[in-house]
């Protein structure tokens, strides 16, 4: 089954309002329209970025989704310093990151809370906002050699009761923590091993049309240098770039590879 690529930039806690309008507008005029045709394309700002850049690709008239880093999983009420799904629904976005290793990490968010944030994302598909669920490794798990084990259960756990139908539209990106920031980054090779797993264990959770519908994206230091050799391999689908995503010229020519 073809799968349509995404390249999606997470800029993390980077981007004043006035910088992210630069970046988007940069990054606008950089695109050629018709390549949307062949990739989705998405990048995900500071919550407080994501109005403003939204509203440049919106007046460039170019289908650039925008996502939102994190979520809460209720829809309102006294949860201090929280975002929706029905407050980034109404800004816009078509996109949202979930269980990204540094929220596991800093944040102490569980695998129980990105269930949560799965199953409040895909509830309402009269409007979608696509999950992007992180999953990955650190170093010490990866020289354990259960690296498989560990990102399957993190799988398993981000799905757990969600049904087939609209699990289809949820991505996964797997973003080996000890390639997150590092320089470092996953060969071809291990990338595509991981992500096959991946695609393995949703065909087990569902079938094999669910598996091959689902979108499979590498992160992990992911540049314009190596997005050709990752984005060749076959459960690969795209890439959820970070530093990368920051410089306009190099976030476009990695979308240019997924082409």
């Amino acid at each position: 089954m073809a799968r349509k690529p995404l390249i999606a930039g997470n800029w993390k806690m980077n981007e004043t309002i006035a910088e992210g309008v630069v970046l988007a507008q940069e990054i606008s005029n950089e695109m050629e329209p018709d390549w949307l045709d062949k990739v989705d394309v998405a990048v995900c700002p500071p919550y407080t970025d994501l109005k403003p850049v939204y509203t440049v690709f919106e007046f460039d008239k170019l289908n650039i989704g925008v996502g939102a880093q994190n979520v809460f999983w209720e829809p309102s009420g006294a949860y201090t310093g929280e975002i929706s799904v029905p407050m980034i629904r109404e800004i816009g976005c078509s996109y949202c990151i979930v269980g990204h290793s540094e929220r596991r990490q800093y944040f102490g968010e569980t695998n129980d809370d990105v269930n949560k944030k799965v199953h409040a994302l895909l509830k309402d598909r009269v409007q979608p906002i696509d999950p992007i669920i992180c999953v990955g490794e650190s170093l010490a798990v990866r020289d354990e050699g259960t690296y498989i084990q560990f990102v399957d259960a993190q799988v398993k756990a981000a799905f757990a009761g969600v049904q087939a139908d609209v699990a289809k539209a949820a991505i996964v990106a797997y973003e080996p923590i000890w390639a997150i920031g590092t320089g470092r980054t996953a060969t071809p090779e291990q990338a595509q091993e991981v992500c096959g797993a991946i695609r393995e264990m949703l065909a087990v959770m569902y079938d094999q049309d669910t598996a091959a519908s689902i979108r499979v994206l590498y992160g992990g230091s992911m540049n314009e240098g190596n997005a050709s050799q990752l984005l060749s391999q076959p459960d690969i689908d795209g890439g959820l770039i970070g530093g990368a995503s920051l410089k306009a010229k190099s976030f476009v020519q990695i979308v240019k590879e997924a082409l």
